[in-house]
């Protein structure tokens, strides 16, 4: 039997899902099956709308061996398991001959844990599960959700928390999943047989393509124990997000409340003095983070320093006596030893990581008005961990809308790990990047307009002639405006402001769920929608009712951000321009994500405004300005004025 060819399997899939095959949809099928074919390494950026999700199924379906996919957000999870590999899998079945299996498969504490529902939750007893169920009422929030966990235990097939629907507040989550240090192990629990956490493991090792998240691949990366199955191509699509991701899954924490619920339950499975010796070191650290001031410690302080090497020696004592004592007094013994092993093995780990002073890694005070300070500890970089863990023996395609920042790809492959194109060596994983464009015409799609007249935003204050700015611009395009702001505070001041001056209906984000904002926002053309970071990178309303799209100011990281201001003294230290691999990178590819809310199909047209002049002044804004889309440029206001009336007066032409 010959082998289907690549366009005929990729005409048939596009065909099924009905849609149409793109140029950049066919070129990206070609890379990757040709990055799986010769076990090298591609980082490809396909624009909104090329169908990228087929691009990268049909070869790897076609390829034969298991793949993994990962992705960053949940929305594309569902979306690739439930409409794109079904649909794809059943249009490939009369040239390939079979029907690919596909699973997905996300971390241990995703799944509701039977041993949990049904024994309760070993902590406090004043956060036991069953005293949760007394003594939250049936009628209060919490009550209700855990009445309603219990009901869906007995209808789901999955035991997904993405799957039960309206969602549970974590703090009810929480009562019903389980950590994977927690677990007891599928051998040892009495509900082993029927774990949904096992049950989705083995659906996965028995499936062509896992479907899983960042997240649990950066898991699989840094704790050496696999969690995935084994692989022979890996693909990574929201690529742009995986270091944020993997940073996250690699940074260490430590509260007082954390500290503290680790030691009343380790103290009823330990001797007194062992108890005691932890408890003294809980109160000696909770003393030091009550005096904490925010921000970076560049050397661990000398108070902070012996109450860190205390605790870390009183946990090691405890692991070691949990280990080797049994009391059939306690109830559930097994899941209690777990659970306090768990939470004191955290304490012991992160306390032994910041003890020890790695030069490459960052340490800082972090201070929230709600949980009070803690200490966090993350890698400088990622990139060596990336480089070793990510490439070798296995092919790894990278994909995103957004990949190429101020006109190419090393700057993002730098920051996974790797060298700049073309660059061989020994160790050196060998990559191409391809840009395979996008089907929409963005300089007649799209205007991109600089308020290059406006003052230079500073750090406090409110601006007023950004302000003035942004109203004249809503009013001029009849409202449908999504405002990103650098900052919850910057959206709040703006729409505080904007709600009194005009009549167009303003929603803020946190004033609901995400998912009502948006759709409200889509419902309505004079609506506009102002948010922070989720809506830079979230939000997919194409039409008429997002016709412009403003950024309030370059998203800069802040300078006192710890991680990002010493990763930025790093480069500087070897040599290279902080600013440009840090602070730039990452305020381009906000930008770049930010911008690509405005077209999200061929009919739509609107305007890009950026409210900070920097974009069109500052040497840096060119770099800037070659990673968004390729959108007619103005810094004249009265023709961006002009030209949204006129896309308002179209629109409502057509009735929207």
């Amino acid at each position: 039997m010959t082998k289907p060819s690549l366009p005929d399997l990729l005409h048939a899939a596009v065909s099924a899902v009905g849609g149409t095959e793109r140029p950049g949809q066919v070129a990206m099928a070609e890379a990757v099956a040709a990055a799986i074919d010769d076990s090298s390494h591609r980082l490809i950026q396909a624009g909104t709308g090329t169908g990228k999700s087929l691009g990268y199924l049909v070869p790897a379906l076609a390829h034969g061996e298991r793949v993994v996919v990962a992705t960053a957000t949940l929305a594309l999870q569902r979306q690739l398991v439930e409409r794109d590999l079904p649909r794809t899998v059943e249009a490939l079945h009369p040239q390939l001959r079979r029907r690919p299996q596909f699973a997905m498969l996300k971390g241990r504490s995703n799944y509701l844990c039977l041993h949990r529902l049904r024994e309760g939750a070993p902590q406090d007893e004043e956060e036991g599960l069953f005293d949760q169920f007394e003594a939250a009422t049936p009628t209060s929030k919490l009550g209700k959700d855990l009445l309603r966990l219990r009901d869906w235990a007995d209808e789901t097939e999955t035991g997904d928390r993405d799957d039960l629907t309206p969602g549970v507040s974590d703090k009810a989550w929480a009562q019903i999943s389980v950590s994977s240090r927690e677990c007891l192990s599928a051998t040892k629990c009495a509900y082993g047989a029927e774990c949904f956490a096992e049950a989705a493991r083995e659906r996965a090792k028995l499936a062509d393509v896992v479907v899983t998240n960042h997240a649990l691949l950066a898991i699989d990366a840094i704790e050496g124990a696999p969690v995935l199955p084994q692989h022979e191509v890996l693909i990574v699509d929201e690529a742009h997000e995986l270091v944020s991701r993997v940073t996250g899954v690699a940074t260490g924490e430590l509260t007082p409340g954390q500290v503290n619920r680790a030691v009343k339950r380790a103290a009823k499975l330990v001797d007194e003095k062992t108890a005691d010796s932890l408890q003294t070191a809980s109160e000696t650290f909770e003393r030091v983070m009550e005096l904490a001031l925010p921000g970076r410690l560049e050397e661990v302080p000398e108070d902070l320093g012996y109450a860190l090497m205390a605790l870390r020696d009183a946990a090691r004592n405890v692991i070691s006596a949990i280990g080797s004592t049994r009391d059939k007094s306690v109830h559930d013994e097994d899941a209690v030893r777990k659970q306090a092993l768990a939470a004191v093995e955290n304490v012991h780990s992160v306390a032994e990581r910041i003890s020890n002073g790695s030069e490459y890694d960052v340490v800082w005070y972090e201070r929230h008005d709600r949980f009070g300070a803690s200490v966090r500890v993350a890698p400088l970089s990622v990139s060596g961990l990336l480089r070793e863990k990510l490439f070798e023996d296995r092919s790894v395609v990278l994909t995103s809308a957004t990949l190429k920042l101020g006109g190419d790809f090393n700057g993002v492959a730098a920051s996974l790990g790797l060298s700049p194109e073309g660059v061989e060596g020994e160790d050196v994983p060998l990559w191409k990047g391809l840009d395979v464009g996008s089907p929409f015409d963005y300089p007649k799609q799209g205007i991109l307009y600089v308020a290059k007249h406006l003052a230079t935003p500073g750090r406090e204050g409110t601006r007023g002639d950004m302000i003035d700015e942004l109203a004249e611009l809503i009013e001029a395009a009849g409202g449908r405006t999504l405002g990103l702001f650098s900052s919850m505070r910057g959206a709040k001041a703006a729409a505080e402001e904007l709600r009194g001056r005009i009549d167009n209906p303003i929603l803020l984000q946190g004033e609901e769920t995400l998912g009502e904002l948006i759709k409200t926002f889509a419902a309505d053309a004079k609506t506009c929608l102002f948010g922070t970071l989720s809506l830079w990178q979230g939000v997919d309303v194409p039409g008429p009712s997002c016709q412009l799209v403003i950024m309030d100011r370059i998203p800069f990281p802040r300078p006192d951000d710890p991680l990002m201001s010493a990763r930025q003294k790093s480069v500087e230290e070897h040599g290279g321009n902080g600013f440009m691999a840090v602070a730039a990178t990452h305020a381009a590819l906000l930008m770049a994500q930010g911008a690509g809310r405005l077209v999200r199909a061929t009919g739509d047209r609107g305007v890009v405004a950026v409210l900070d002049p920097r974009l069109a002044t500052a040497r840096y804004g060119s770099f800037l300005r070659a990673t968004l889309p390729d959108f007619w440029y103005t810094t004249d206001r009265n023709q961006v004025r002009r030209s949204l009336a006129a896309i308002d007066a179209s629109a409502q032409a057509d009735g929207k």
